[in-house]
């Protein structure tokens, strides 16, 4: 009875030792989350500009609406004034294209919109510039007000991937400094 004891502690240390170590090795790869490297590239306050495009100048405040918002979400930082901020994040809209996909009895009934924005970024640790473009498909309707309206989310959507594509390039290229 005590040698069976024995070989039973036995296996049970060894499964343990072999799950920590196995549990060691898969926790401690040294990835950090994005929100964690722009924490440290950005200072604690940050002023946001955005460019607006005379072309479709309504998507002005969304843009700046929605960077706000990531900066608080992503990395806890406070929109300032100009004069107070120690990072700048300037973004200018350079418009969009629609490129039809699909045709029914002669109407575009799918398009693909196409955004373009530049970012100029001003850190503690230097300065970022990166042009971002997106693309976003989506259906059409027939009724012109709501092609107005789809058309306008389709902008405000690629907008958004764009903004989420310069925060993981920014995290991107600091990690590999």
């Amino acid at each position: 009875m005590r040698g069976s004891n024995k070989s039973f502690l036995k296996k049970n240390i060894l499964k343990f030792l072999i799950f920590n170590v196995s549990f060691f090795i898969l926790t401690a790869c040294g990835y950090k989350p994005s929100s964690h490297v722009i924490k440290n590239i950005f200072a604690d306050t940050v002023y946001v500009e955005v460019a607006v495009d005379r072309v479709e100048p309504e998507n002005a405040p969304f843009v700046k609406d929605e960077m706000n918002r990531l900066v608080y979400t992503r990395f806890k930082g406070r929109i300032v004034p100009k004069d107070q901020a120690k990072s700048k994040i300037r973004i200018a809209y350079s418009g969009s294209t629609f490129t039809p996909l699909a045709y029914e009895e002669g109407y575009v009934v799918r398009y693909r919109a196409n955004i373009r924005v530049h970012f100029d970024m001003l850190t503690k640790k230097g300065s970022i510039s990166k042009n971002i473009s997106t693309v976003f498909e989506s259906d059409i309707q027939a009724s012109s007000l709501a092609s107005s309206t789809l058309r306008t989310e389709a902008i405000r959507k690629g907008l958004e991937k764009a903004l989420d594509g310069f925060l993981a390039y920014v995290s991107a290229k600091s990690v590999s400094k």
